[in-house]
């Protein structure tokens, strides 16, 4: 019997979860959506694991972005519940912005996405390659 260093997974049947090639498009396109964004990516990876960082240090962390487009994106991931915002009431104020529990869920995803991205390398990306 051949044994192999890789688990074996199966991916549950999509009719069990009552999806259907249109609606799991649809909900693909609707996640997209919210990631959507040429900055939203970026401001992400600096919050996964947990890190809050205050306005001024993601702006350092991301020096091409301008202070109005950072806004923009940061409220609209927190109008989505990706990012939330803390607000500590003192003098001078304090704001910080870290991740939702679900806006933290996205890290495996991406990672997966990554990897997926990185297999382009490895396996070539001839259309006329086949499986």
């Amino acid at each position: 019997m051949a044994r192999t260093h890789k688990k074996v997974r199966y991916l549950p049947d999509r009719e069990d979860r009552g999806l259907t090639p249109a609606s799991a498009a649809q909900g693909v396109e609707a996640a997209l959506k919210i990631l959507e964004g040429r900055w939203k990516l970026l401001i992400l990876f600096h919050l996964f694991g947990g890190r809050l960082k205050r306005f001024s240090e993601l702006e350092r962390a991301i020096p091409a972005i301008s202070q109005k487009m950072l806004i923009q994106q940061l409220r609209q991931l927190e109008e989505d519940g990706v990012v939330r915002r803390i607000v500590h009431h003192q003098v001078p104020p304090k704001v910080e912005y870290g991740l939702t529990d679900w806006g933290q869920a996205l890290c495996p995803a991406l990672d997966s996405i990554l990897r997926w991205a990185a297999l382009k390398d490895e396996i070539g990306a001839d259309p006329d390659t086949t499986a």
